[in-house]
């Protein structure tokens, strides 16, 4: 049974893929088109790290996940390095965990 879900989602894959390189030229040209692309990666990254931070299984919850990810929006916002952001976050999940 495994393999067959291997082989499923390998061939729903390739599909996919096939599916977006058959797309026409004049689809791609379109502005509104040209204009959403880029933005794509950023709302899918987005909906990752809400749904990491703001649930568990089926429920949602506010712990201290959510006081980490402010923590390191503000040192974002600050024009804080990658490191200083990625620090303080886990700094203020840790703190709080050992509260």
């Amino acid at each position: 049974m495994l393999w067959a879900g291997l082989l499923t989602a390998s061939a729903a894959c390739y599909l996919l893929k096939l599916a977006g390189l058959s797309l026409p030229a004049r689809l791609l040209q379109d502005a509104r088109v040209q204009r959403t692309i880029p933005l794509v990666p950023i709302a899918l990254l987005a909906a990752l790290v809400a749904t990491q931070t703001f649930s568990a299984g089926h429920h949602l919850v506010l712990d201290v996940r959510a006081a980490a990810l402010g923590v390191a929006a503000i040192a974002v916002l600050l024009r804080a390095p990658f490191l200083v952001v990625v620090a303080s976050g886990a700094a203020t999940a840790a703190l709080l965990r050992l509260l």
